[in-house]
């Protein structure tokens, strides 16, 4: 029996319901499918089309329809904004992502003490155990590269997929000015189809790659390379569908309720298994809102400890066009400097330089203050620039709450997020960016400009991994303790952030994951079947 105004839970046999498309959902869904599960797919966002009108300058993520602020967070401290939204959309930040496909080094699972300090952060699995799951990561994604230039990189099971397109001009530049300063440059992995890989066309070697949705599908996004390819297999994906409660019956998750996007209609669907995947934000978010965080032993720990990277952009003005043909040029690392630089900053580890695209003039106008974006955006031509990519401390008091006396629209308690960088943080930024700006300078620029990112895109942590009860909210298998059926499978498990970008582990730990429960209830049915007969005989 319901009660009024509930609709009764929708019973389609689903083996798995999976909450998110990005790198974390896609990846679990990926495994699971291909292990005959029956999968759905739920998506707050829609699908974002493909043609021309992608290579307009509006059509950057942040000022696309796909940046939603239908459940707004509220920031404290450290947004761009008191109110901030999120890109949502089928195949999730990968669509509008930059391809960077770099894996964690070796000793980013064994985190120093200068990063953890009194966090008590602890990954539960090593680089080892992950690697066979990087390599396919690498391979589902068409991820072009070369082995052998970064000094930091971790070893490897077979090379890359591809080889990396040729360097443009601009990063050329660039290279050769890391190298005359006896840097080491190497060469960014790229989820870029340089190929013909699925019928798609190649990469043309577009500005407008980074931040923006691919104009011909020749960026290897989840909604490009993997997600048509699982639907065919048998995968149900429901876009415009937003999660707003997990249903428990004792351990378990039985239903998720949800509610459509447009039509505000309701429903709830049942499931053997679920696997939350929504983001850093919005798990937790959902986890906080059904209630789950009073039957986990680590409640203390359930949103906090966010991280996000220190990144800041160190953009270089040039006394001429830097990029007349508007090439793509998001191709050169720097990590000299990431496991620290005795000459510079605090002890210990400090993290990466890229190279950075020019943002469009209609992205730097609303980022700036008033007045200031239509003096900067005419000089953008003579600009290019290098993300410091600083990781930053696991602290306590850094994350989000929910604030049940406010709601949105769909009925979820409003999400506050918090972040301040600490001291540390800061210090090891300071020590990259003045690294980034000696490149610039070695390269022509005349004057250098740096931008803190304000935004949450690399942020991770808020349901952390780890082998103790008592301080991570999540066991090493995925699953979120305190139920016996919900896994979680994005950035938010991460215990530490690294220094490179978070998306390949993001992928690589879905990867393990869905194999593992797949696994799991494969000899979990076996069992029974033995039972059974057992009892039959007798």
């Amino acid at each position: 029996m319901h009660a009024i105004g509930e609709v009764p839970p929708e019973r389609g046999g689903w083996d798995a319901v999976v909450i998110g498309s990005g790198f974390g959902g896609t990846m679990a869904a990926q495994e699971l499918v291909r292990a005959g599960w029956r999968v759905l797919m739920i998506e707050r966002g829609d699908w974002v089309s493909r043609g021309p009108h992608n290579w307009a300058a509006r059509s950057v993520g942040p000022l696309t329809d796909a940046y939603s602020m239908s459940t707004p967070y509220r920031v404290l401290a450290g947004g761009e904004r008191e109110w901030m939204g999120a890109l949502q959309c089928v195949g999730g930040p990968s669509v509008f992502y930059g391809g960077v496909s770099l894996r964690f080094r070796e000793r980013d699972f064994e985190p120093a003490p200068e990063i953890v300090g009194e966090s008590g952060a602890c990954w539960p699995v090593g680089y080892g155990e992950l690697e066979p799951y990087y390599a396919r990561a690498e391979e589902l994604l068409g991820v072009a590269g070369e082995d052998g230039t970064d000094p930091t990189s971790p070893p490897r099971s077979a090379a890359y997929p591809h080889p990396p397109a040729a360097l443009s001009p601009t990063s050329r530049r660039i290279w050769e000015a890391a190298r005359r300063l006896g840097l080491s440059p190497f060469r960014l992995p790229l989820a870029l189809n340089h190929g013909r890989a699925g019928g798609r066309a190649p990469c043309v070697a577009c500005g407008t790659c980074d931040l923006f949705a691919c104009a011909i599908s020749a960026k290897n996004d989840l909604a490009t390379a993997m997600l048509p390819g699982l639907i065919a297999q048998g995968l149900v994906l429901r876009p415009r569908t937003v999660a707003v409660r997990l249903r428990v019956a004792g351990r378990r998750v039985r239903a998720i309720d949800c509610i459509d996007h447009e039509t505000g209609r309701r429903s709830s669907v049942e499931a053997r298994y679920f696997v939350l995947a929504g983001g850093t934000l919005a798990s937790p978010h959902l986890v906080l809102a059904s209630g789950l965080d009073r039957g986990n032993p680590a409640r203390s720990a359930i949103g906090r400890y966010l991280t996000r990277h220190h990144n800041v952009i160190v953009a270089g003005l040039f006394p001429r066009l830097i990029d007349p043909d508007r090439q793509f040029h998001k191709q050169v690392g720097i990590h000299d400097f990431y496991f620290g630089d005795p000459g510079a900053g605090p002890p210990g580890k400090l993290g990466g330089i890229q190279q950075l695209p020019t943002p469009p003039p209609e992205l730097v106008k609303a980022h700036l203050p008033p007045g200031l974006g239509q003096i900067v955006s005419p000089l953008l031509g003579n600009v290019t620039g290098l993300l410091t990519m600083t990781e930053d401390q696991p602290c306590e008091e850094n994350g989000v709450v929910a604030d049940p006396a406010r709601s949105d629209r769909f009925g979820l308690p409003q999400l506050v997020v918090s972040h301040r960088p600490s001291r540390r943080d800061v210090q090891a930024s300071a020590a990259l960016v003045r690294h980034a700006r000696r490149v610039l300078r070695e390269a022509g620029a005349v004057v250098t400009r740096l931008q803190t990112i304000r935004t949450f895109s690399h942020a991770v942590g808020t349901l952390r991994a780890g082998d103790d009860e008592r301080t991570a909210p999540v066991d090493r298998e995925g699953r979120f303790r305190g139920t016996d059926n919900l896994y979680v499978a994005d950035a938010s498990v991460f215990p530490t952030a690294g220094g490179v970008n978070p998306s390949l582990t993001i992928a690589a730990l879905a990867l393990r994951l869905g194999e593992r429960l797949a696994a799991r209830e494969t000899r979990a049915g076996v069992a029974r079947q033995s039972a059974a007969a057992a009892t039959l005989g007798s």
